[in-house]
């Protein structure tokens, strides 16, 4: 029987991009570098590695990233000039090495060694002022207690470049840094760091318009795609330390109303359980435990996971002064665990166990005990605002009244008309550098291939990705260019492939996405065809360039 790895490096590359995610697809990833590596071929070792680390970032196990991004390097050391023609494809690797740093903070997986390596390696080639190097010193300092040098880190991250590629995204910088001077004991100082993420969000009564906030994006405004709500969440604690619960509840309600049912928002869950325990409002933060407590089986990282068991432990144990520690809240059963139901209080001491021991992982690597003295300090914690009742919390349920003319944005699931804005905040929202054109096409470079997005159609409602691979064949090749396409067309479904000859003796191969959205497209449907248009464009400009 011949399989993949018995076929050419590239159709076996090809073959498996085109698998669905899952364990065998990166597996087989793995599997092809490593033959790669065997055989004296780097570029596709690489191509092989660079797939992977965005399989292992989409399926939400950055940490399993370290090791091909270590790689990587070692193959860029071993072919120092292999990158020199692609500037783009080194930017890519240095975001991913960021990645990988990033990764030591979300779990004691990764040896702080590595990560160390990582990063000074990132720094020899950026230079230690870069905004990524010095925001990931200062994280690194952060998480291992070490307050003062991250204080150093953090004055050189405030001066540097916010807009640097390989650094993560700008509009979300804002709420990284208020976290962290909350963190630090610093309330004010976080609010008026989130400023820039929270101008025109934070009162309900006055939200932005949809056309508004597609024009900020399209302009390259600080606004994400995660924002305002992560910034809002951000500011919960440091609102309610400064006294201005009312507006602390209500940017609560707002955020949670997106957070609560994105998989991506786990590491904020946190944020809104220490603000219902320490705001008065246990009744809302055991229905928002009791909804969110089977995602803890499930967590995006251990980090998050210890933030999210620390606060419901905190959450019970307040609960229970109050005369609640009766109540039971239904905890689905996972892996050997059965499904049961649990009274508050034991609930609490479940999840006081868990962040305890979590927390003595992270200090076990990091030789630290910064991590459990951070958690000792949580659970110890004491109400920031009097308790309200009921009747007074349910009012920050409703929906505040909106502008019927001017619908507020639509969320990351609700269909909206596709514009040029809303496609923009998509590639915005990849952190990927690309060039607006005069007829309104966003173009870019990925890898060998050249991708124009475009809006298409009577309406401008089709979307339309045209691919072209940098590789060019000379005229005389028309014949096996053609024959190249069929073969492409007849086994892969995206994207068309075709052939276009410029006149100038030279054949280019393009390609093209076309998808009709004339119903709407939400944003996070849009992201998704992005993604698509960008995995399997790049897909066929490699083999184009792989070819003899």
């Amino acid at each position: 029987m011949t399989t993949a790895r018995d076929r050419g490096l590239a159709a076996a590359l090809a073959d498996a991009r085109d698998r669905p995610d899952g364990a065998e697809r990166c597996a087989e990833l793995e599997r092809i570098a490593s033959r790669a590596d065997a055989t004296g071929d780097p570029r596709t070792a690489l191509s092989a590695r660079f797939a992977l680390v965005e399989a292992y970032l989409h399926r939400g196990e950055r940490w399993r990233a370290v090791e091909p991004v270590r790689r990587m390097r070692a193959t860029l050391a071993r072919h120092p000039g292999l990158l020199d023609a692609r500037p783009d494809e080194l930017t890519r690797l240095r975001r991913h090495q960021r990645q990988a740093v990033e990764a030591s903070f979300g779990t004691p997986r990764v040896g702080l060694d590595q990560a160390r390596s990582l990063l000074d390696a990132l720094a020899a080639e950026l230079g230690e002022d870069a905004a990524p190097v010095a925001e990931l010193r200062c994280r690194l300092a952060d998480h291992l207690g070490d307050e003062p040098a991250a204080r150093r880190a953090y004055e050189r991250w405030s001066e540097a470049d916010a807009n640097d590629p390989v650094g993560g995204c700008a509009g979300c910088a804002p709420a990284r840094r208020a976290d962290l001077l909350a963190g630090w004991g610093e309330p004010d100082a976080a609010l008026a760091a989130l400023a820039p993420a929270l101008t025109g969000w934070v009162e309900p009564q006055a939200p932005p318009t949809r056309r508004g906030e597609r024009q900020a994006a399209a302009a390259g405004a600080t606004a994400c795609t995660d924002q305002p709500e992560r910034a809002l969440a951000v500011g919960l604690l440091p609102w309610l330390r400064t006294g201005a619960v009312t507006r602390a509840a209500r940017a609560h309600v707002r955020a949670y109303r997106r957070h609560r049912g994105e998989r991506t928002a786990f590491p904020l869950l946190a944020a809104h359980l220490r603000f219902c325990a320490l705001g008065g409002y246990l009744h809302r933060g055991l229905e928002i435990l009791t909804e969110q407590l089977p995602e803890l089986d499930r967590p995006a990282d251990d980090l998050s996971a210890m933030e999210f068991a620390a606060a419901g432990a905190l959450l019970c144990g307040l609960a229970t002064e109050a005369g609640l520690g009766g109540r039971r809240i239904h905890r689905p059963g996972h892996g050997s665990r059965p499904a049961a139901e649990v009274d508050v209080a034991t609930l609490g001491t479940q999840l006081q166990a868990l962040a305890t021991a979590l927390a003595g992982s992270f200090d076990a690597r990091n030789g630290t005990g910064h991590q459990s003295g951070r958690i000792a300090s949580w659970l110890a914690e004491r109400p920031l605002a009097a308790p309200v009742s009921l009747a007074a919390e349910t009012e920050f349920d409703e929906e505040p009244e909106a502008d019927p003319a001017e619908p507020g944005p639509p969320g990351p699931e609700e269909p909206a008309p596709l514009d040029a804005a809303l496609l923009a905040a998509a590639l915005d929202a990849r952190g990927e550098p690309y060039t607006p054109e005069p007829d309104g096409t966003l173009a870019g470079r990925w890898g060998e291939a050249t991708i124009q997005f475009r809006l298409l159609g009577r309406h401008g409602d089709v979307l339309h990705a045209r691919v072209v691979a940098q590789r060019r064949l000379p005229a005389d090749r028309r014949a096996e260019a053609y024959a190249f396409c069929n073969a492409w067309n007849h086994d892969r479904l995206l994207p068309a492939a075709y052939v276009h000859e410029p006149g100038d003796g030279t054949l280019v191969l393009a390609a093209g996405i076309s998808t009709d959205l004339s119903c709407g497209v939400a944003p996070a449907q849009l992201a998704v065809l992005v993604a698509a248009a960008v995995r399997t464009g790049t897909a066929y400009a490699e083999a184009v360039a792989a070819l003899p």
